[in-house]
């Protein structure tokens, strides 16, 4: 496990509007620091007893562990799939500045 209090979320939306709409909610609210948005990934996976297929758009959330629960809640708040993805992967090192960076972007503005 990481000391590093850093995390890479990853979910996945519908289309692009969806995606825009809580990656511009996440940074807004200081959920957080940058989302990155990649259009048209191919998703295949099992649900109700069926292959599914379907294009979606992928979110790469760069947070901090502090954030997670409010930032889960408010994807969940906001997609509209039943069972959204939503996973999280400690971030072992990065670069020290950019690091800094995410901890400045989510910190309350006075």
């Amino acid at each position: 496990m990481s000391n590093l209090p850093y995390l890479m979320v990853f979910s996945t939306c519908p289309d692009e509007r969806v995606a825009e709409h809580i990656a511009e909610t996440l940074v807004s609210r200081q959920l957080a620091a940058c989302v990155n948005i990649i259009p048209k990934i191919r998703s295949i996976y099992r649900w109700k007893g069926n292959i599914e297929r379907d294009w979606e758009v992928l979110l790469l959330i760069k947070t901090r562990k502090a954030q997670f629960q409010a930032l889960q809640d408010t994807i969940v708040e906001l997609h509209p799939y039943e069972l959204p993805e939503i996973v999280a992967v400690s971030l072992e090192t990065g670069l020290a500045d950019y690091l800094r960076w995410i901890d400045t972007s989510l910190e309350p503005e006075e």
